[in-house]
């Protein structure tokens, strides 16, 4: 049983970021994602695109931003379950909370907090029939572990940035990659088109476009691939399958947990902290829903500063709360370090 004070389901850059509006409150926040890397669609759809609506930041990439967040939070130690689905939510008579995952593992918080973006992601999978056979076989919709691929024959497909990120990576771990797109055109980051065009010019990526795979071979795991281009088909021997078609948001179980559903989205009380019907539960981000809503990071952030500072007075009920800025009281991490401004020189002048 993992314990913590708030658990988090979602780890984009709403959940994220609540980490550390919890840590100025000494509170400890675990987080469970369904995804194996923290980040949500910023690390899984676009981490190379610029957002340009952070404070402070005329532009910045999706995937610094996230390593941004990482950084800032990492002194109040979060923990990650990972690769793991939230399944059931049960409420304890203390009005704590045991949440258990897809794997099993369960997890007791004395508040929730669903900061699950759009939802939990599914793989947009091929429209091949006998997909479904080959999945853990030789079909990865993740690249969990580059090494994984060392010195292995690998297909990905897809146009876009994961596709065209992965390929990159794979490249010099694989022993041969080969990229295959519906269409000649790419959309991702320009740097990424140069970056495969010149691996492929070197002959250290092979590129199949306009095409498709359209079946799968072999014999309890993936050995060959039907590749049809122009109207022709033929068999491409491999090892790996790796298609990268984007995510499909979904609420999954969460739907199932009695929370009031508008929309496809969790009804919050937002004139107080983001709350919902049930007491102890709250969503914050593109999860929720309320009169006005908008679904921005930076609205994200300031859902997660209220709802943290609602969740302290819930758990420590006897406690008075004075809020100090970070500029005077600086930031106490929970592994001993200290961020704070210079203190001021008490000297005279003569």
């Amino acid at each position: 049983m993992i314990e913590t004070d708030i658990l988090i389901i979602g780890a984009g850059p709403t959940g994220l970021f609540a980490v550390f509006e919890a840590g100025l409150l000494k509170l400890r926040c675990h987080i469970i994602d369904a995804l194996p890397n923290i980040g949500g669609q910023l690390t899984e759809l676009y981490p190379k695109k610029p957002i340009f609506d952070i404070p402070g930041y005329p532009s910045i990439q999706a995937g610094e931003l996230v390593k941004n967040l990482r950084e800032q939070i990492k002194q109040f130690q979060p923990g990650f379950t990972l690769n793991e689905t939230a399944k059931t939510i049960d409420k304890q008579a203390d009005g704590t909370f045991i949440v258990t995952t897809d794997k099993g593992t369960r997890h007791h918080a004395k508040a929730v907090a669903i900061a699950a973006g759009l939802g939990s992601f599914e793989p947009r999978k091929p429209l091949i029939d006998n997909i479904a056979d080959y999945e853990e076989k030789g079909v990865e919709y993740f690249v969990k572990d580059p090494e994984k691929y060392k010195d292995k024959k690998i297909v990905i497909a897809g146009g876009g940035d994961s596709a065209l990120d992965w390929t990159i990576v794979l490249a010099d771990i694989a022993k041969e990659v080969t990229l295959v797109h519906r269409r000649n055109e790419f959309r991702g980051a320009l740097d990424s088109v140069e970056k495969v065009q010149s691996l492929k010019n070197q002959g250290k990526v092979n590129l199949i476009t306009p095409a498709e795979i359209v079946g799968i071979k072999g014999n309890g795991k993936v050995e060959s691939l039907v590749i049809e281009k122009e109207g022709l088909t033929f068999d491409k021997e491999v090892d790996y399958f790796i298609p990268l078609f984007g995510l499909i948001p979904k609420l999954g179980p969460i739907a199932d947990w009695g929370l009031e559903i508008e929309k496809n989205a969790i009804k919050v009380n937002n004139a107080l902290d983001y709350q919902t019907n049930i007491e102890g539960i709250y969503a914050i981000g593109d999860i929720n829903i309320y009169p006005g809503k908008l679904k921005l990071i930076l609205c994200g952030f300031h859902e997660a500063t209220l709802m943290c500072q609602s969740i302290y007075s819930k758990i420590y009920p006897d406690r008075k709360y004075v809020l100090k800025y970070t500029t005077v009281g600086g930031v106490q991490g929970f592994d001993g370090t200290v961020k704070e401004a210079e203190k001021p020189v008490v000297k005279s002048i003569q």
